[in-house]
């Protein structure tokens, strides 16, 4: 395969790809260690997830106790997603030197502990700052864990194993949004971000407690010339830049369509209350089964099949949730949830793949691009709410899926290139 189909990393100086020889004692389905690892990175995908959306499902209450339009409150997500996309990098670097367990860690200690100062934010811009700290407190988890599985999972099984981490980055978003929105109709939405802390702490020292010791970890260079070395390298590579660029693609539409889905169910026609907009949320259970099929869906399709299906199926779901019926918003948010989340473990496991030295940057590289789509879809799709209704959230989302379909196609068009210049004989 030609060094274009397969992005392959050369830069000088970052962490050596686990050698051969050392593959046996990856850990593998069935295998001692994989199911706790399974359920320890699952654990913290849920902490990441119901931390960083707490304010998501809460907005219209927030909106309404500080006087602030959508626009306004909606900085109460794109804080958090845009301190984590700030940070991811930097964070990235330290677990390089230091360890992707200590690193997660740690993160997961400060982002819990600021998750239960949030409640007593006493102005939106409070808020807002504690909510950006606390996403720059998250972000040493995704990239960490995406370079942890790459390293200590065999290679047959790291799309299924990144799937379930992402898996369980649905159930924290969806168990969050559920549980603040009940909680909140009852006692404020103070309360219910207290309750979501709670749930993230227990979930932190279970993942402490679970994760198995790395066995494939070899500790690099904090300096700063090789770091950027890896990251020039990285982003040289045309396969991880559209990679990139597809994350953040498919997090606009998501990002855009849960910031504002709570305005458009709690107005008119439907007039939901919140506990019951809340409860939407449950169609994250979807992504689950979604995120955890990618390895299937890769198997069955290729990797750009699957993204034409992941993408195919997003716009259908944006497209239906025009309808003024209750019943087909929520099959359109299931058929968005769907294939949002299979896009996504699609991608991010490919960039694990595709990066054979620097993988924690490589990973870093996407999460930043990832939560970046994060921040510009909840704050573009809370604009164009505001300007043209749910229809201009909806046509923001159609966009960022045009985009990526035509970057896939561009990948096709280029592995066809690539396959073309490769001499007979070469396979």
């Amino acid at each position: 395969m030609s060094p274009a189909s397969t992005g392959a990393s050369t830069s000088v100086g970052a962490v050596p790809p686990v050698r051969t020889s050392d593959s046996d004692s990856r850990l593998t389905p069935g295998g001692p260690g994989y199911r706790r690892m399974s359920l320890a990175l699952f654990l913290a995908g849920v902490a990441t997830f119901a931390l960083l959306y707490s304010t998501q499902a809460l907005l219209p209450l927030i909106s309404g106790e500080f006087g602030v339009a959508a626009s306004e409150a909606s900085w109460t997500v794109a804080a958090a997603t845009g301190g984590l996309a700030l940070f991811v990098l930097p964070m990235s670097a330290l677990s390089e030197r230091f360890g992707r367990r200590t690193v997660m860690t740690a993160s997961l200690a400060v982002a819990v502990t600021v998750g239960m100062l949030v409640p007593f934010a006493p102005s939106l811009g409070a808020l807002v700052v504690l909510r950006a700290v606390q996403g720059a407190a998250l972000a040493g988890l995704p990239a960490s864990a995406q370079a942890y599985l790459a390293e200590e999972v065999r290679p047959k099984a790291l799309v299924t194993a990144i799937g379930l981490f992402v898996a369980g980055n649905s159930v924290g978003g969806m168990s969050g949004r559920v549980i603040t929105g009940w909680v909140a109709q009852e006692w404020g939405w103070r309360v219910s971000v207290e309750v979501i802390g709670a749930l993230a702490v227990a979930c932190a020292v279970a993942f402490r407690l679970l994760l198995p010791a790395p066995k494939h970890f070899a500790a690099g260079s904090l300096r700063p010339r090789i770091l950027l070395g890896t990251v020039r390298g990285h982003l040289s590579d045309p396969l991880l830049r559209r990679l990139y660029a597809i994350g953040a693609l498919f997090m606009t539409v998501f990002g855009g369509v849960y910031t504002v889905i709570g305005y458009r169910l709690t107005a008119a026609p439907f007039g939901l209350p919140q506990g019951i907009v809340g409860s939407i949320f449950l169609v994250y259970l979807v992504g689950t089964v979604s995120a955890s099929a990618a390895g299937r869906l890769v198997g069955r399709f290729g990797r750009r099949g699957a993204l034409y299906l992941a993408g195919g199926t997003t716009a259908a779901g944006l497209l239906l949730s025009l309808t003024a019926s209750l019943l087909l918003v929520l099959a359109g948010l299931v058929l968005i949830t769907a294939g949002f989340f299979a896009g996504h473990a699609v991608a991010s496991s490919a960039v694990s793949k595709t990066a054979t030295r620097g993988r924690a940057q490589a990973s870093a590289l996407y999460q930043s691009a990832y939560y970046i789509g994060s921040s510009v879809g909840s704050t573009v799709g809370a604009l164009a709410f505001h300007a043209n209704g749910w229809t201009g959230t909806v046509g923001v989302g159609l966009l960022a899926v045009l985009g990526v379909v035509s970057i896939t196609v561009l990948g096709s068009r280029a592995a066809r290139a690539a396959a073309r210049r490769e001499p007979v004989g070469a396979h």
